[in-house]
């Protein structure tokens, strides 16, 4: 398909960037913090940390995964924590050293990063100690994993008398860390002063060299893990450091992150931002509307990412009225589409429109995103970023003309190499043409702006985070008293969708509470189902006894008592 979309561009945006000016994520880290080493790079709670200091801690980090774990070029380090001041210094630490990054999100169950500790290979893992008793469960279910266990509490990168305080509060009054006990395991702290008295191996990295180990349910609900090399994640940087350097300023940016490092939208935006010395300030709560918005209110912001549930629920806080939004330059929202009732309420109280972009995991994660300079919401998507193709094939492979239906399908260098391993699965994605297919369905039109109509496939999105109606329906069949369940998403207002399952009991005596209940020993809170409706009739299945789902969203639920017997649970979110 011819790239349109560049007659488009806006002033100053090239069609192709640099994706060689850096040869890995070190490199830019490294760049930064030679850069702007007395400013600051990370804030969290109230406490800082410089771009020197961030230099200092994960390479002493790097050092003591070298040196005392032991570890070589490619082993894969889980990172199991929100926002904090341990992540980034984890993660540039893990990179610095030459190994792969495998983000893990805290909320997890045990049989969820058990699955990915395994799958991975993982052969260490910080955590933060509020979740420790996770990764006991798994290691007592597993007593030969072999996995180092360093552990850190909220307040450790704290000055000496707050990191005292919180860790108390958090631990004595909050009572947030639930029991745990795991043999021969290592403070964060202790890990860092352990590595500062050792030398660094300086690994060479290159652009095929992978850098992160991401989980996704891909565009088949098959829970895997994308590739994402340093190449993949460099590129991205360089594209949308590109497409939003009209609008910012080296060493002058403060970046609000209230959505989880661990996501691969807020991972690569910080990166973003890292590389022009943006000061990020991590939230690490923010459901905890009055602490984020007192971040707002304590530093005067130019960017800020989140997605649509989020601008409602700040827009929907009383406080926010007082937030002062003069010098922001940037809002960006990914994930899931945005309402247009949010970006119109956002741009009136702020000024500022709300930039939508769109990828997924499996390239870095963007590849098509609005220009900068949109004076309000459009609807679209926006049109591809410098050095990416876009276009819309039809189930041949075969390319569609403008304003033709079919799947939206992308290539560029930040697309990943594979998924880890699972050959069949890179199969099913690609063409043979190198074109990954997205899964959803949509159209170009004459300016080369892509608008989504549908999803292809049946992965429900609740707030940005994908859940895969196979793991749903696992967990649910699972329960002695289900004989048949389906899983499927349902439009929700604050949330875009909320998953929905539709059971036939085995057991007449089961309860929707009950069913639930087993749900959330099994399943991340915004996986857990928020409507449960039970029927009597068998559900519809094709000739090969395959549950239609399409079926199940498409058709009313047979008359009658039990078929009306459905609950529509308040909905809330934990991020992926």
């Amino acid at each position: 398909m011819e790239r349109i979309w560049l007659s488009h561009y806006p002033p100053g945006i090239p069609a192709e960037v640099n994706v060689h000016e850096f040869a890995s994520l070190k490199d830019v880290l490294l760049r930064s913090c030679q850069r702007f080493g007395a400013l600051p790079a990370y804030s969290n709670m109230g406490a800082s940390m410089t771009y020197a200091e961030l230099n200092r801690s994960s390479r002493n980090f790097a050092a003591y995964l070298q040196k005392s774990l032991g570890l070589h070029k490619g082993d894969r380090v889980a990172i199991m924590m929100p926002n904090l001041l341990q992540y980034p210094v984890a993660l540039f630490g893990v990179l610095r050293a030459g190994l792969v990054v495998v983000n893990v999100n805290p909320q997890y169950t045990a049989a969820e990063l058990e699955y990915q500790l395994k799958d991975s290979g993982a052969v260490a893992i910080v955590v933060l100690e509020n979740f420790a008793h996770t990764v006991q469960e798994v290691l007592d279910k597993n007593p030969t994993l072999n996995l180092a266990v360093i552990t850190t509490e909220v307040g450790d990168m704290f000055p000496a008398v707050k990191k005292l305080l919180t860790n108390v509060v958090v631990k004595y009054a909050k009572h947030m860390v639930p029991a745990w006990k795991i043999s021969r395991t290592t403070e964060f702290n202790v890990a860092l002063r352990a590595g500062r008295g050792q030398d660094v191996e300086d690994v060479p990295l290159s652009h095929d060299d992978t850098a992160f180990l991401q989980y996704t349910g891909g565009t088949t609900g098959v829970v895997k893990s994308a590739v994402l090399t340093h190449g993949n994640l460099v590129a991205n940087v360089q594209q949308m450091g590109a497409w939003m350097a009209r609008d910012l300023v080296d060493g002058k940016e403060v970046f609000v992150c209230p959505l989880p490092l661990y996501h691969v939208y807020a991972l690569t935006s910080s990166l973003v931002f890292m590389r022009i010395g943006a000061h990020t300030v991590l939230v690490t709560n923010p459901r905890d509307m009055h602490a984020f918005i007192h971040d707002l209110k304590k530093y005067a912001f130019t960017i800020i990412i989140a997605v649509n549930t989020l601008y409602r629920a700040l827009l929907d806080a009383p406080e926010f009225a007082d937030v002062d939004t003069h010098a922001l330059k940037l809002t960006s929202a990914g994930g899931m589409a945005v309402q247009r009732v949010v970006a119109e309420r956002w741009k009136q109280r702020t000024g500022v429109t709300i930039i939508e972009g769109y990828g997924l995991t499996e390239a870095s994660p963007v590849v098509i995103c609005s220009p900068l300079d949109i004076e309000e919401w459009t609807g679209t998507i926006g049109m591809p970023i410098p050095s990416t193709q876009a276009t819309i094939l039809d189930e041949s492979d075969n390319e569609l003309a403008v304003g033709e239906v079919g799947e939206i399908s992308v290539r560029g260098p930040q697309v990943m190499r594979e998924y880890w391993n699972r050959p069949d699965e890179t199969e099913k994605v690609f063409t043979r043409d190198g074109w990954l297919r997205t899964g959803d369905m949509g159209f170009m039109d004459e300016r080369g702006y892509f608008r989504i109509t549908d999803r292809k496939k049946d992965i429900i999105v609740v707030s940005g985070f994908k859940v895969f109606p196979n793991q749903v329906e696992d967990v649910v069949a699972l329960h002695p008293g289900v004989a048949e369940v389906g899983a499927i998403g349902t439009l929700d207002d604050k949330s875009g969708e909320v998953v929905k399952i539709v059971v036939v009991k085995s057991d007449p005596a089961l309860t929707e509470q009950a069913l639930l209940e087993h749900c959330r020993q099994h399943l991340t809170g915004y996986k857990v189902p928020k409507i449960v409706e039970f029927r009597s009739e068998p559900l519809p299945k094709s000739n090969v006894g395959k549950i239609l789902r399409r079926r199940l969203r498409d058709a009313p639920a047979p008359a009658g008592p039990v078929a009306d017997e459905a609950i529509h649970r308040p909905h809330t979110v934990d991020p992926e």
